[in-house]
């Protein structure tokens, strides 16, 4: 029988942190594959804020991809499917009733839900029945329902959330850290984020300087990409493509009979 380890959450966005865990869990046997759960929405949590779901899938499937087992780490759009809002025992209930004799499931989750679980729907069924796996969380005490769980005391800490990575994006900072390049790339190409203050002029600038160097405009964009780093220096995308521009003109003016 195939064991499932399943990663709800609302991955808005899904980031580095999330796909580590998944990661982690493989490599230490405790499944066979990993399912992220894509929520449409967290009864417990405002939706203010929620990118388009399909778009989260979509990064989802982005991030798995780029992960080291992309065929073992996979997103699953199923809470889209079922009646809203999204209950994890309905969820699992559904899952065995489709796929219980080929599939055994277990919840993989973080200490900073623990607090709250006896808030969730027929939670001691859940407790009861499937093998929750919790992770630690910066600042959250792993004390209750310790008979119930099992902890991965050394899973690798998630030090920063997707609220986060918003905020750092917001203020114009560098996501490398937290965000995949195919993520990071997915946001800004579809807009999903918006830069406040200094960070909406710095994507700005990005966005002339990446239009110019699609016509091969080099002097412009480099300008532009410039004036980015001035006002961030620490932004990845524009420090690649200085160099990527340095690169092309050294390879193409390098004496004056190679204009």
């Amino acid at each position: 029988m195939k064991r499932v380890a399943l990663y709800f959450g609302s991955f808005n966005p899904i980031h580095k942190g999330h796909i580590a865990l998944a990661e982690y869990v493989l490599e230490r046997g405790l499944c066979d594959s990993v399912a992220l759960i894509v929520s449409p929405q967290n009864p417990l949590k405002e939706g203010g804020e929620l990118m388009p779901e399909l778009s989260r899938f979509e990064m989802a499937e982005i991030a798995c991809r780029e992960s080291r087992f992309p065929e073992q780490i996979q997103p699953s759009a199923i809470e889209f499917l079922l009646p809203r809002p999204s209950y994890t025992i309905d969820t699992l209930r559904y899952l065995e009733e489709n796929n219980g004799a080929e599939m055994e499931f277990s919840v993989l989750m973080g200490a900073d839900l623990i607090p709250q679980l006896e808030r969730w729907k027929d939670y001691r069924t859940l407790l009861d029945c499937y093998h929750i796996m919790v992770y630690p969380r910066a600042g959250y005490a792993i004390d209750k329902c310790l008979d119930k769980i099992t902890v991965l005391e050394d899973a690798p800490l998630q030090n920063y959330s997707s609220t986060d990575v918003r905020k750092v994006y917001a203020e114009g900072g560098d996501t490398s850290a937290m965000l995949t390049t195919g993520v990071a790339e997915y946001i800004a190409q579809n807009r999903l984020l918006k830069r406040e203050g200094k960070g909406a002029e710095v994507e700005a600038l990005i966005t002339r300087a990446k239009a110019a160097f699609g016509r091969n405009e080099w002097g412009k964009a480099l300008n532009d990409f410039n004036a980015a780093l001035e006002l961030s220096p620490d932004n990845c995308e524009a420090q690649e493509y200085v160099k990527m521009i340095h690169e092309i003109l050294d390879f193409r003016y390098k004496d004056i009979y190679n204009p």
